[in-house]
């Protein structure tokens, strides 16, 4: 295809990625195996009792009709008995088979289970960094469909994988002990099955890998587009939207027929030239038999032998697809558990206490990537309790800023010290729980409201709760609902309003003990009246507090300590509201824009 040659971009997503090493892929896969060494040492005795039995059969059945004397005279009571043997023989065989597969699934559970949970906790340490660069979707893909499809081949191929390996070691050593010559005439058609079969994997593992690759780019498509419903029916874009859709699910069509076309045309090969195989052998041991070098019981025993043989050859090029997949899926997943987490704290670094709240930032430089500087010789000093807001046009850099304090990103240069420690050598965890946030993303999450209140004070009482609720004025719209705080909100809050939960994730602040806060358009999901009636709980909020506050409606930080006007990363004007406005320069210009 021609997507395989060239980077496609779609939706969000990124660039394709060539496939990994599988054998990276299988120490990543070994890696869950080998904790249940025990369990799947039981494993391989049951395959090899299994087989074994298995493999006793076509012998017995050679017996029974050898006890054909000729010139109609049977040995019936030989024949039966053989034939009675043959049958309890394979009736334990399916049982340990049986065994085995329920075995095998319960194996995988345990490991199915520890590698979801290993990598939702990878992604709890991962940097912001991984998820401002990774859509969502495919995030979401890796964690389930990829998971699912290592599970559905541990479970399954590797019981199959294990058994076909038996049965073809154990049909050969039959073979060659009931005559070497006919393993001579297999052996013509045994390389010609390998070499293809070897051949293919290598054209079949990158069109797998791609096909994962893009299944998760359109899962990251959707959850963008129904997440943003709203806004593309508002604007009647659903025409562009369901072309777009159009494209991406035809380059995905066309990887998975890619990748199951080539799959498709190694099971019917093999199994062509395995028949050719069992014609030669038909032939061969029929001349054999002629010449009396061989009884009929056992050109019938080399051929059931010869049919288990091929058998699991065919069966395993058949799975090869479902392995590749598996492999592709392993090392997608083994992607995110490679990922670098964010950086540890340094050795000694200081668990911030007692906090005054005196933030310092000392010209700092910082840029998303190396070649594109977001803010520049950026500096600006707050001292314990005074209310700094910064105001700016839109990508000058404000939200930059609070992703600095917060330290979800490091400057490439300069420093921001909080009570005279530069961050890096505090913990993150107490730097990052000294900050009260407050942003315009609202999130709550599945539970009730009083859990999503009290999120970051897991000891809070009902009365504490309910006297955040009042101060971020949401208490009567919660006493309103039917089980009060313990109504239950559904996942991400999608049955109460944005500016509903603008106001529980208010409340939730004010909860929060904290002595410095971050105000990201906090009141951006509100209406004016609305707005108005929190102000004076946002002012008890702050109060004593250091605060920061990004705004776009000026008229809400005519009171801060300090204005500081943002404009392409660099601080253009900074002062209280009436001296900005006497220079009349960037400031005076928002703010008049808003009373015009």
């Amino acid at each position: 295809m021609a997507e395989d040659k060239k980077t496609v971009i779609v939706g969000r997503g990124k660039a394709v990625e060539h496939a990994k090493d599988p054998k990276a892929a299988l120490r990543f896969l070994w890696s869950y195996l080998s904790r249940f060494k025990l369990l799947l040492l039981f494993a391989l005795f049951l395959t090899l009792a299994s087989n074994t039995l298995a493999l006793v059969g076509p012998e017995l059945s050679g017996k029974a009709i050898d006890a054909l004397k000729g010139k109609g005279m049977v040995d019936f009571e030989t024949a039966f008995r053989y034939a009675a043997i043959m049958a309890v023989f394979f009736v334990v065989s399916a049982a340990l088979s049986y065994g085995l597969s329920l075995l095998m699934r319960s194996i995988t559970q345990k490991i199915i289970r520890k590698m979801r949970q290993d990598v939702f906790d990878k992604l709890m340490t991962l940097p912001v960094s991984y998820f401002d660069t990774h859509m969502a979707g495919d995030i979401i893909s890796r964690i389930s469909y990829d998971i699912d499809v290592i599970n559905t081949s541990l479970s399954t191929d590797v019981v199959q994988i294990l058994a076909s390996t038996v049965t073809i070691v154990g049909s050969f050593i039959m073979m060659v002990k009931i005559s070497p010559i006919l393993v001579l005439v297999m052996c013509v058609t045994i390389p010609a099955s390998f070499l293809y079969t070897k051949k293919m994997t290598g054209i079949t593992r990158p069109k797998f890998s791609l096909r994962s690759k893009r299944l998760g780019e359109m899962n990251g498509f959707v959850e963008e587009t129904v997440g943003a419903q709203k806004v593309i029916q508002g604007y009647a874009g659903e025409p562009v939207y369901v072309k777009r859709f159009g494209n991406i699910n035809r380059i995905a069509a066309d990887a998975y027929y890619d990748a199951d076309y080539m799959n498709a045309t190694i099971g019917p090969t093999v199994n062509m030239v395995n028949n050719l195989s069992l014609c030669l052998v038909t032939i061969f041991g029929a001349l054999l038999y002629i010449l009396g070098r061989m009884t009929l019981g056992s050109v019938s025993s080399f051929v059931l032998y010869s049919r288990k043989f091929s058998g699991p050859i065919n069966e395993a090029a058949n799975i090869i697809g479902e392995l590749q997949s598996a492999l592709a899926a392993a090392e997608r997943v083994n992607r995110i558990l490679s990922e670098d987490v964010e950086p540890a704290d340094i050795n000694d670094a200081y668990e911030l206490q007692d906090v005054k709240g005196n933030v310092e930032v000392k010209k700092v430089d910082f840029g998303y990537s190396p070649e594109k500087l977001i803010l520049k010789d950026f500096s600006l000093k707050a001292d314990a309790g005074k209310l700094i807001a910064v105001v700016g046009p839109t990508g000058a850099g404000k939200t930059t800023l609070i992703n600095l304090l917060m330290r979800f990103y490091d400057p490439a240069s300069g420093e921001i010290r909080v009570d005279g420690y530069e961050n890096k050598e505090l913990t993150r965890r107490s730097l990052r729980r000294s900050y009260a946030m407050v942003l315009q993303d609202t999130w709550v999450f599945g539970g009730t409201i009083f859990d999503n209140i009290a999120y970051c004070k897991k000891d809070a009482s009902m009365e504490e709760v309910v006297a955040a609720a009042k101060a971020a004025h949401i208490h009567s719209f919660i006493m309103h609902q039917p089980e009060g705080y313990n109504t239950v909100l559904t996942e991400d809050g999608v049955n109460i309003s944005k500016g509903q939960k603008q106001l529980l994730t208010i409340a939730r602040a004010m909860l929060l003990d904290a002595r410095m806060l971050i105000l990201d358009e906090a009141t951006s999901n509100v209406d004016t009246r609305t707005e108005m009636h929190i102000q004076s709980a946002m002012e008890k909020l702050m109060k004593g507090k250091t605060c920061f506050i990004i705004a776009h409606r000026l008229s809400t930080i005519e009171h801060a300590d300090e204005i500081i006007v943002v404009d392409d990363g660099r601080i253009k004007e900074r002062g209280s509201h009436s001296e900005l406005m006497a220079k009349r320069g960037a400031y005076y210009s928002l703010y008049a824009a808003q009373i015009e």
